[in-house]
């Protein structure tokens, strides 16, 4: 049998305890399958003394994950750290430089520097696999690299944040609010520490942008992704998409268009019906789309220390078998500058406001709306007890820059009482 792989494992929370449980107990399987024995060398992670639940102290010990990554006893660098910058982009540009191939769950690292260590890798003779940085468990680019290689994709979109998806279907189920079910998922510890980078998109909008580099052929733009949380989103936004045939996501979409690259990641109603509006709890989905495969659904968990430390194990377990290949699927140098779209390309709108209760309130709302392009296609207006009186619109198709310059002006209208909530409904 060939020479064994040695890895450096360099974070012991969820995910870096789930790898060393998973090479411990099935030694004999991986190495059948890899051709060569998977080892541990060494490990590194804050606190020494933590009781992880695996056994450690057949490893050696590194409190400097950068001395980790520079070990001569080590293969692979194994990044479980996160953060996009400081010790895991020191860790990780030092492991390349020592030679060593990289394997990383960490999608904020790639998605601010992917490029320039793609890069740097590439110039090394070695490879980064991030498989687990993306979806969790669902294999999603192993299949643009290689099962979708011969598409021209047009298109990229899923529920890419279990949490988010948690609190949306949770609202629904139980007709709680967001600000209850948001405290819920904190006590049940699904948040991050700062919540803001689940909530508000950012960690989704981190793992678009790299399916996005993929499968466009361009370099790493996090910084062009249209973001929007879903703090603003109510039970009656949620009610109110159901009485229509929606359901309401945060839902990642890239895609190429005549002005340029387009990635959003905002709610927006999609058919109760679909696949993405049928998805529960805190299960991940990934559409991809191209002109040869049409359309695929890949659907599973998107979190977690089982399904994070497997698809670690796929890349690790390609590497051990020889195979290799890019980052970004094609060699870094290649990856075009991506122009970001301009404004989008139209779809229809869900638009949720109060206007006052008195005649001609509704006209100009219309008129507003017809000022900027804007043709209506349902209403509704629900009972009300109050003076104001809540009010659904859903559009023809329109562009964004056309829907912001209507909303801009009903402050002024003497007439809207709260400031309307527009929210993209998704052909998918």
């Amino acid at each position: 049998m060939n020479d064994p792989l040695r890895l450096g494992i360099a974070g012991l929370g969820t995910v870096g305890t789930g790898v060393v449980r998973i090479i411990r107990q099935k030694a004999d399987l991986l190495a059948r399958r890899a051709g060569r024995p998977v080892t541990i060398s060494a490990v590194s992670a804050r606190s020494r003394g933590k009781e992880r639940g695996v056994p450690l102290g057949d490893y050696a010990w590194e409190d400097d994950p950068v001395a980790l990554a520079r070990r001569e006893d080590v293969d692979v660098f194994v990044e479980l750290m996160g953060g996009h910058d400081g010790t895991a982009k020191e860790a990780t540009e030092a492991a390349i430089a020592a030679g060593k191939d990289v394997v990383t769950a960490n999608k904020a690292l790639l998605a601010h520097h992917g490029h320039a260590l793609a890069l740097e890798a590439e110039a090394a003779g070695r490879v980064i696999r991030f498989e687990a940085a993306v979806a969790g468990g669902i294999p999603v680019i192993k299949a643009l690299t290689e099962g979708l290689a011969g598409n021209d994709m047009t298109r990229v979109m899923g529920v890419m944040n279990g949490t988010c998806n948690y609190i949306l279907t949770r609202m629904q189920s139980a007709g709680l609010p967001y600000e209850e079910v948001f405290q819920e998922a904190s006590d049940l510890g699904y948040l991050e520490a700062d919540p803001q980078l689940d909530v508000g998109g950012i960690d989704a909008a981190h793992k678009l942008s790299l399916l996005a580099s993929i499968a466009f052929g361009t370099q790493v733009d996090f910084g062009s992704v249209q973001m929007e949380g879903i703090g603003a989103i109510t039970i009656e936004d949620i009610t109110h998409a159901a009485d229509m045939g929606y359901r309401i996501k945060l839902l990642g979409v890239a895609q190429m268009t005549g002005s340029g690259l387009e990635q959003r990641m905002t709610p927006c109603l999609v058919p109760a019906t679909s696949p993405l509006g049928q998805l529960e709890g805190g299960t991940n989905m990934v559409v991809l789309e191209g002109d040869n495969v049409e359309q695929i659904v890949l659907r599973g968990p998107g979190a977690g220390m089982g399904p994070t430390a497997s698809a670690v194990m796929g890349d690790v377990m390609d590497i051990a078998r020889g195979f290799r290949m890019p980052a970004f699927g094609q060699p870094a140098a290649g990856l075009k500058q991506a122009q970001p779209a301009e404004g989008g390309t139209a779809a229809p709108y869900y638009l949720r406001m109060s206007l006052t209760d008195k005649p001609g309130a509704l006209a100009k709302v219309a008129t507003a709306l017809g000022d900027a392009g804007i043709s209506i296609n349902r209403l509704r207006q629900y009972d009300h007890s109050g003076p104001d009186a809540p009010v659904l619109i859903v559009t023809h198709k329109a562009a964004r820059g056309d829907l912001d310059r209507a909303m801009a002006a009903m402050p002024g209208l003497g007439v809207v009482t709260n400031l309307p909530i527009a929210l993209r409904i998704e052909s998918v």
